[in-house]
């Protein structure tokens, strides 16, 4: 490993881990997954430093998802995350937004019958015909998350007699419908047996579950629950702070 020269301006008290572990994130940016992250002792050497200072350094990386430790074996380098920020598009842009391809398997498309949770949010009738459509999202051909979208056929009624789309905002854009707001809930969970299969999981790895509304201002046009791999996705949410108290 090359020698590395740490500025003067690095050794204030409470930087050091930062210039660990940017060196860190420079050396494994290209590295391919699984491949060993440097060990402490080396950090520990190299930048004089407290093994304490080199461990909050890599805690860092593991809290961002781009470093993984495996008890008894090591640290190492882990798939990367796909960052999906908390906004009003569909997965397809998302992905396409970040350089991957999407892709999708449609695995049901039937007429149901609404409840009373999806009558609400669909603003509908209990036991009014509603499309359930559930599809397994894929990006660069890996499975991210399985999407169950529910639409009202009394908006709708068509939807099921065609070929289904390829992106449901595009449709909605042909239909002057396209979402302009919704609302999402995030709910942390385990795989069941059924969705760990389709994810290509094990049974009972953790996942998430983003739950949305969408309305063309002031029509409801979707809801979908779906079910998302948290070892590939990260949920990105900008927060900024109320007028009131700045």
């Amino acid at each position: 490993m090359a020698d590395h020269v740490i500025p003067a301006s690095a050794s204030q008290r409470g930087r050091k881990h930062l210039l660990v572990r940017e060196y860190v994130r420079s050396l494994i940016v290209d590295a391919e997954p699984g491949s060993p992250a440097p060990s402490e002792r080396d950090l520990v050497e190299q930048f004089g430093v407290a093994r304490m200072t080199v461990r909050h350094a890599l805690d860092g990386l593991v809290a961002q998802g781009l470093l993984e430790r495996i008890p008894g074996r090591g640290t190492f380098v882990t798939k990367p995350l796909i960052d999906m920020q908390m906004r009003l598009s569909s997965f397809s842009e998302e992905m396409e937004r970040r350089g991957k391809i999407p892709e999708s398997r449609t695995l049901l498309a039937r007429r149901e019958t609404a409840g009373p949770g999806l009558a609400r949010a669909l603003e509908t009738e209990v036991g009014a015909p509603i499309v359930h459509w559930e599809r397994l999202r894929l990006a660069d051909s890996q499975p991210i998350c399985i999407q169950h979208v529910y639409l009202s056929l009394d908006t709708f009624p068509r939807f099921l007699d065609d070929a289904l789309p390829s992106s449901l905002y595009y449709w909605f854009a042909d239909q002057d419908l396209m979402p302009t707001w919704g609302e999402d809930s995030v709910v942390a969970a385990v795989a069941t047996e059924e969705e760990a299969e389709a994810l290509e999981l094990e049974p009972g790895a953790p996942v998430l579950h983003i739950s949305r509304r969408s309305f063309c201002r002031e029509t409801a046009v979707e809801v979908t629950r779906s079910i998302y791999r948290a070892d590939r996705y990260t949920l990105w949410v900008p927060v900024l702070r109320p007028e009131h108290l700045r």
